[in-house]
């Protein structure tokens, strides 16, 4: 049968070394942060940014724009409950992210938003250049 000791309360496990590899990455060692992962697309008039949000519900996520900075922010929290006895390991307790975009160029009145299977998907129309308008003068 299986080793049934809580990996809390052993000093070497196969989670110590994810543990160790996610407290020396990129994102700061932050457990309880998760990456927003983005892909923009110029669509010609405007962009389309797609941010993977997994776990989160459409309540949870927070779209501000201040000046030219868009900032995306959700946050989720746990569920109390009072059955923790039969845990083994326990990671899902709460999860957020921010992350800012340079929206210079942009129609700010005009974003908007949809989220689908843990995407959000931006639509940022840019801001249509003002064309000069010409006109011809008679001459007297």
């Amino acid at each position: 049968m299986f080793d049934l000791i809580p990996f809390e309360r052993r000093g070497n496990n196969v989670f110590d070394v994810f543990d160790r590899m996610w407290n020396d990455s990129f994102f700061g060692g932050a457990r309880d942060t998760f990456p927003c992962r983005t892909d923009i697309l110029d669509k010609g008039d405007s962009y389309l940014m797609r941010a993977d949000m997994p776990g989160f519900n459409k309540e949870d996520i927070h779209i501000d724009v201040q000046g030219n900075e868009l900032t995306v922010t959700a946050e989720h929290k746990e569920e109390v409950s009072d059955d923790k006895k039969n845990y083994v390991r326990r990671e899902r307790r709460y999860g957020s992210l921010s992350r800012s975009f340079d929206i210079d160029g942009i129609d700010t009145g005009k974003i908007s938003a949809a989220y689908n299977n843990g995407v959000l998907e931006l639509t940022l129309p840019k801001v249509q250049e003002a064309k000069p308008e010409t006109k011809t003068i008679q001459v007297n």
